[in-house]
């Protein structure tokens, strides 16, 4: 059986940020034009983890929210997931081209950035992709770096601004919210107490938790529906004694349970840190006062 033709975008993407979005865009426009399909492939786990025998840097972004971003901003229409264990640490560069992307995936046209290393101890690097792309009669575009504000967009500037709260710098560079997919756990029915139906969330484990304290955020529902939510990351000082850390979002102007749903929340400001109220009163002022600021936030 005939393989599909794909054009493939090469990289990790995490978080799907404005430098990735050049690559997936060129993807786009070559797929139309050779009648192909979009596609990119990505990791299901950093190559560093393995290589390194130690957990790399968190991750902004699981291999789901990965793919869904792919697909969502940039008509990504496949998001191959490869598997990176000891097979595929050890793989020559050349059978990474010949073997898996043109021969498994019927790569026509690969897509790679300017720093993009591959293969048995990255000794794949650009200039080998083209010249290799050359021999088989496969096409290659090489992007060069993505610079905004003098910087140039890269994971880990944008992790850097995660892990401290400065989410609408961090949307700047992303090129759209940073995201959480996940489905609603039980939690301790505070948000009966405070009034608002509530959503809790968790992080993969991987995933870099941003800087803890209460956001501005978005959750859409599975039926496409969407409202604003005050969205509280941390350890919930107030009503909790433990360690262990939650997400749980206010949403407002909405009523209904939505547990077991599979939701997408979107971060969009910090409005404060987290803190310790004397009572659970005045927490709930406190929330009744981010539930202001977040309309008026969504409503400019």
């Amino acid at each position: 059986m005939q393989t599909e033709k794909r054009v493939i975008a090469l990289g990790f993407f995490d978080g799907v940020h404005l430098g990735h979005g050049a690559l997936l865009r060129r993807v786009g426009e070559k797929a139309a034009e050779l009648g192909a399909v979009p596609a990119a492939v990505t990791f299901d786990t950093h190559p560093e983890n393995l290589i390194l025998k130690t957990p790399a840097v968190p991750l902004l972004s699981s291999p789901l929210d990965r793919a869904e971003l792919m697909r969502r901003f940039y008509g990504i229409r496949e998001v191959i997931v490869a598997h990176f264990d000891e097979r595929m640490m050890h793989m020559p560069w050349r059978e990474f081209v010949t073997d898996y992307l043109a021969g498994e995936h019927g790569a026509v046209h690969l897509v790679a950035g300017h720093d993009f290393h591959f293969g048995y101890k990255g000794e794949g690097n650009p200039e080998r992709l083209q010249a290799l792309c050359g021999e088989l009669g496969i096409g290659c575009d090489i992007i060069p770096k993505v610079v905004q504000d003098h910087i140039t967009i890269s994971s880990t500037y944008i992790r850097t601004l995660v892990a401290q709260g400065e989410m609408e710098r961090a949307n700047q560079f992303l090129g759209h919210p940073h995201t959480l997919t996940d489905t609603v756990a039980h939690g301790k029915k505070l948000g009966g107490t405070l009034g608002f139906p509530t959503v809790n969330l968790r992080f993969q484990p991987g995933v870099l938790v941003p800087a803890h304290g209460v956001y501005a955020t978005r959750v859409t529902f599975e039926n496409g529906e969407s409202r604003p939510a005050v969205t509280n990351i941390g350890v919930r000082p107030t009503v909790d004694d433990g360690d262990r850390v939650t997400v749980e979002g206010f949403i407002l102007d909405f009523q209904g349970d939505l547990y077991g749903q599979t939701v997408r929340m979107e971060f969009y400001k910090r409005l404060r840190g987290e803190r310790k109220f004397p009572s659970l009163e005045a927490l709930k002022d406190e929330v009744m006062r981010n539930a202001e600021q977040t309309r008026a936030y969504f409503s400019t």
